[in-house]
C-alpha cells in the first residue's frame, strides 16, 4: 500500500512538473509573439460589438413589437346569434313536440336527474328544466331549476325547486343559432381569469409548465435538453417551450420549427415576462391556446372549447372535462375526443393522474373522474349557422347600423326573433311538402320558400329560402322576384271598401269580358281562371272565388295609380308597373314582401315593420341598440276590418276552401290563393290571429310548374300550421262597423228567419236602404202586434 501511494504521488509530481513546463513554453511563445495576444483581444471585441451592433437593435424591436400588440391586445371576436328566448308560463299554450323542440335547440340535454344547468328531464306531461344563467337583452337571469307540467297542450303549473312556489314567468336562455365570423376564420368566447376554475389554472401548469411561477419566461435547462435532442435527431423533433414561450408562439409567430424562430420565442417571452404579470400572461394563454378545429373555423381559447365539446360555460366543468380540455393543449387535432375518443380518454386520464400526483386531486377524485366518460356533445350546437336563410335576413337588417367589420370581430351579441320549434316545422313543411308534391305528379324541381311572422309585432318567427335545409345558396324568402297573381287581390278589394259612397260587401259588380289596347297598341283582355264569365254577382263572392274580369273592372274604377299607391302604404317599396295588368297580380314581389303586405291586414290595420332583431349588445353585455316596436295604424282601418271577414269566406268556401280539410280542423283563418299565368307560381297567404304565413312554390327557371295556388302552396302551409297552434281570426268590429242582416243577391236588409238571409258587416252607414219583402212583412206583423197588444190589454 506505501509502495503504491509513492509511486501515485511520484506521478502527481512529474505532471505538475509538465504543466509548468508547457506554461513556460506557452508565455516565452506570447513574448515572442505580442501581437497575437492583441488580435485574440481585438477579434472578441470585433465579436461582441458586431452581437451588440446586431442583435440589441433586434431585442429593441422585438421589444416594441411585444409592448404594442400585447398593450393594445384585442382578439377579433365573432358576433353571437340567439334566437328568441322562449317565454314559459301558466296557461300558455305549447305541446310537449315543440318544448322538447326548443330545448333541443337550446342545447339541453336530457337527464334522469338534471341536477346541472343546461339538462331536463321529462315524465308524461311534467318537465324538470335546470335554466343555464343568461344575459338576457334586458339583464340577468340566474341558473334556476323549476318543474312545469302540460295538460292538453297547457302550461297548468309552473313551480321553483326551490321553495315550490308559483312562477309568474320563466325565460329559458335561447339558442345560439349562428356566429358571424372575423375574416381570420378564429372562434372564440373570452375569460377574465378570476372566471376560470381553479383546477384548470393550477392543472395547466401542473402538465404544462411546473415552474411557471417561479422563471423568466424561459427555462435554459428545457431548451437544452431539447436542443441536444434535435441534434441528435437532425430536425426539430422536441420543444422546451414554457407557457409564456407557447404563448408567443401563438400570437406573435408562426409554428414553424426553425432555430431562427426559437431565438425569437425565447427573447419575446423574456420581454412579455419583463413588462407583465403572470396573470395577464395566462389569462391570455387561456384564451389563445388552439384547442381545435371546426370546418374552416378555428377554436380558440378554453371558454369556447368548452361549449364546443361539452356545451357548457368554463366555469359549470367537471373535473374530468377540465383534464380534457388540459390534455388537449399538446396536440387538440390528435386527442380530439369526437375523431379519437380513445386516444383522448387515454390523455385525459394521464392528465388526471397529474392531478393526483400533484396534489391538485385526491385518489378518490382521480378514481371517480377516470370512471366518468368524456362526456362530449354528439356535434357542436354553434358555429355555423342553422338556419343560414334567417341569418342572412338578420345581417341585411343589422347593416343599416352597423360596418360588417364590427358583425365579424366585434363579438356583438345579437338577439332575434327566431322561434327554433316554428323554423324546424317550417323547414319540414317545405321539404317534405315538395317531396309529396312530387309524388302527387308535379315536377322534380319545384322550389320554395316560406315566412312567418306574428301578427301583432312583426318579428318573423321563421323563413325558409331552400327545399334543402342548411343550404343558402340563394335565399328565395328575400330574392325571388315572381309575379304574385291574385294575391294582389284583396288590396283592389280593400281600396273599393274605403270608397264608402261607392261599395261594401254587397254591391254588385259585374264579371263580364273587358277589353283594352295597351301603350304598345296590343289588346289585353283578361279571363277567369275557368274561362267563363258570370254576370253580375255581389262584391263579395268577386273575391270569394277571384274572378278576374270582376276585380279588373273594379279596379278600373279605383286607378291602378291608387293600389300602387297602398302597395307602399303597407309598406312594400318594390317597382310596380303601372299597367292594368298590375291589377291581376302582374308585380314582382318576393315572399318576404308579400309578408310584409298582408302583416297590417292580419293586425287589423295596424302596419309595422317585419324585424329579425330586437336588440344588441357589447361582448360584455352593455346594450348597443334595442330595435322596439313600431306601430303605424292605417288610415280606414273599419275597412280593413271588413277585407278581414270577407278573406275568412275565401278559406270558407271560395279559393281556398280545401284548406279546412287538409288542417283538420275549421277553425277560422283567413287566407288567399294565387296562381300565375301558365301556372308558374303558386302563392298562399294565410293568417290566424297571432301568425301571418306566406308560401311560394315554383320553378326557379320560370317555367310552367303546373301549379295553383291551392293544390301546391296552400297544402305547405297547411303542413306547417298543423304543427302550430292555431288562434281564430278575430271577428270583432271596430267602432264604425256593424253586423246586418242583408239579402246579398236582392241587395237589401232582411231578417234572420228570411230565406237567403246572411250576417255581413258593413261601415256604418254603407248598409244597404232597401229591404226584402220578408222583413217588410214581419215589420208590419211586428207593428199590428204592438197595437192590439196595447189596446187589447187589461185595465
Amino acid at each position: 500500500m506505501v509502495r503504491k501511494a509513492k509511486s501515485k504521488l511520484k506521478k502527481t509530481r512529474a505532471n505538475k512538473a509538465g504543466t509548468a513546463r508547457r506554461s513556460k513554453k506557452h508565455k516565452k511563445a506570447v513574448r515572442k509573439n505580442p501581437g497575437l495576444l492583441r488580435r485574440l483581444l481585438r477579434l472578441s471585441m470585433l465579436l461582441l460589438g458586431l452581437g451588440i451592433g446586431l442583435g440589441l437593435p433586434w431585442v429593441i424591436w422585438l421589444d416594441v413589437q411585444v409592448r404594442n400588440e400585447f398593450d393594445g391586445r384585442k382578439w377579433d371576436l365573432p358576433s353571437r346569434v340567439y334566437a328568441r328566448p322562449l317565454s314559459l308560463y301558466e296557461g300558455k299554450t305549447i305541446s310537449t313536440q315543440t318544448l322538447l323542440a326548443e330545448l333541443k335547440a337550446a342545447g339541453y340535454r336530457r337527464s334522469s336527474s338534471p341536477g346541472i344547468a343546461g339538462s331536463f328531464s321529462v315524465a308524461g306531461g311534467r318537465f324538470d328544466i335546470h335554466r343555464r344563467a343568461f344575459r338576457f337583452e334586458d339583464g340577468t337571469g340566474p341558473a334556476i331549476r323549476f318543474q312545469l307540467r302540460l295538460v292538453d297542450n297547457t302550461v297548468k303549473s309552473l313551480r321553483s325547486n326551490a321553495n315550490l312556489a308559483a312562477q309568474g314567468l320563466i325565460r329559458l336562455d335561447p339558442a345560439e343559432i349562428a356566429s358571424i365570423y372575423p375574416l381570420h376564420d378564429e372562434d372564440r368566447t373570452l375569460v377574465v381569469l378570476q372566471e376560470v376554475p381553479n383546477l384548470l389554472v393550477a392543472g395547466l401548469q401542473a402538465v404544462e409548465d411546473r415552474q411557471f411561477k417561479y422563471h423568466h419566461g424561459v427555462v435554459l435547462r428545457s431548451i437544452g435538453r431539447a436542443m441536444l435532442a434535435n441534434v441528435r435527431a437532425g430536425r426539430a423533433v422536441q420543444g422546451g417551450s414554457t407557457l409564456t414561450q407557447q404563448l408567443v408562439k401563438n400570437y406573435f409567430l408562426t409554428s414553424e420549427r426553425t432555430l431562427i424562430r426559437k431565438i425569437n420565442e425565447a427573447i419575446m417571452a423574456v420581454l412579455l415576462e419583463w413588462h407583465y404579470d403572470k396573470a395577464q400572461i395566462l389569462e391570455a394563454y387561456i384564451n389563445e391556446i388552439f384547442l381545435g378545429q371546426q370546418g374552416k373555423y378555428s377554436i380558440h381559447g378554453f371558454g369556447r372549447a368548452s361549449e364546443f365539446y361539452f356545451d357548457r360555460p368554463l366555469e359549470d366543468l367537471d373535473v374530468q372535462q377540465i383534464a380534457l380540455l388540459v390534455g388537449m393543449v399538446r396536440g387538440a387535432s390528435f386527442y380530439n375526443p369526437r375523431r379519437n375518443p380513445k386516444r383522448a380518454l387515454r390523455r385525459r386520464n394521464q392528465v388526471l393522474d397529474i392531478f393526483g400526483s400533484t396534489g391538485l386531486l385526491s385518489d378518490r377524485e382521480v378514481e371517480t373522474a377516470k370512471s366518468r366518460p368524456l362526456g362530449v356533445t354528439a356535434r357542436p350546437r354553434s358555429g355555423n349557422s342553422r338556419y343560414p336563410a334567417f341569418v342572412e335576413l338578420v345581417r341585411r337588417q343589422l347593416k343599416r347600423d352597423y360596418r360588417a367589420s364590427d358583425l365579424s370581430s366585434a363579438g356583438l351579441r345579437i338577439f332575434t326573433t327566431l322561434a327554433p320549434s316554428e323554423q324546424e316545422y317550417a323547414q319540414q313543411a317545405v321539404s317534405a311538402g315538395l317531396d309529396d308534391l312530387r309524388r302527387r305528379g308535379l315536377p322534380a324541381d319545384l322550389q320554395g320558400a316560406l315566412v312567418l311572422a306574428d301578427v301583432a309585432s312583426g318579428e318573423i318567427r321563421a323563413l325558409v329560402g331552400d327545399r334543402v335545409a342548411g343550404r343558402n345558396y340563394f335565399n328565395r324568402a328575400l330574392d325571388a322576384r315572381r309575379q304574385v297573381g291574385s294575391v294582389i287581390k284583396p288590396l283592389i278589394y280593400l281600396l273599393a271598401l274605403e270608397h264608402v259612397d261607392d261599395y261594401n260587401l254587397i254591391t254588385p259588380v259585374e264579371d263580364e269580358p273587358v277589353t283594352l289596347r295597351q301603350a304598345d297598341g296590343s289588346v289585353w283582355s283578361p279571363v277567369n281562371y275557368d274561362r267563363k264569365s258570370h254576370g253580375e254577382m255581389p262584391l263579395l263572392e268577386a273575391l270569394v272565388h277571384s274572378y278576374n274580369q270582376a276585380t279588373v273592372r273594379v279596379g278600373l274604377r279605383i286607378g291602378v295609380a291608387n293600389l300602387i299607391r297602398k302597395i307602399r302604404q303597407l309598406g312594400v317599396n318594390a317597382a310596380v308597373p303601372a299597367v292594368p295588368a298590375t291589377l291581376l297580380g302582374a308585380v314582382e314581389l318576393t315572399p318576404i314582401e308579400v309578408t310584409q303586405m298582408y302583416q297590417p291586414l292580419a293586425a287589423g290595420g295596424y302596419s309595422v315593420p317585419l324585424r329579425s332583431v330586437t336588440a344588441v349588445q357589447t361582448a360584455q353585455g352593455e346594450l348597443l341598440n334595442r330595435y322596439p316596436l313600431r306601430l303605424m295604424p292605417l288610415a280606414h282601418r273599419e275597412a280593413v276590418a271588413v277585407l278581414n271577414f270577407a278573406m275568412t269566406r275565401v278559406v270558407e268556401r271560395g279559393t281556398a276552401r280545401k284548406l279546412h280539410g287538409l288542417l283538420g280542423n275549421d277553425t277560422l283563418i283567413a287566407g288567399k290563393t294565387g296562381t300565375t299565368n301558365e301556372r308558374r307560381d303558386s302563392w298562399f297567404v294565410g293568417y290566424t290571429r297571432d301568425r301571418v304565413a306566406v308560401v311560394w312554390v315554383g320553378r326557379d327557371d320560370n317555367k310552367p310548374a303546373g301549379v295553383t295556388g291551392s293544390n301546391a302552396a296552400m297544402r305547405l302551409w297547411a303542413a306547417l300550421f298543423r304543427q302550430l297552434p292555431i288562434a281564430a281570426v278575430d271577428l270583432r268590429m271596430p267602432d264604425g262597423v256593424s253586423f246586418v242582416w242583408v239579402d246579398m243577391q236582392q241587395n237589401a236588409l232582411t231578417d234572420p228567419s228570411c230565406p237567403a238571409a246572411v250576417q255581413i258587416p258593413f261601415i256604418d252607414g254603407t248598409e244597404p236602404a232597401a229591404t226584402t219583402a220578408c222583413l217588410d212583412r214581419l215589420n208590419r206583423k211586428n207593428r199590428k202586434s204592438f197595437w192590439r197588444k196595447w189596446f187589447e190589454r187589461d185595465d
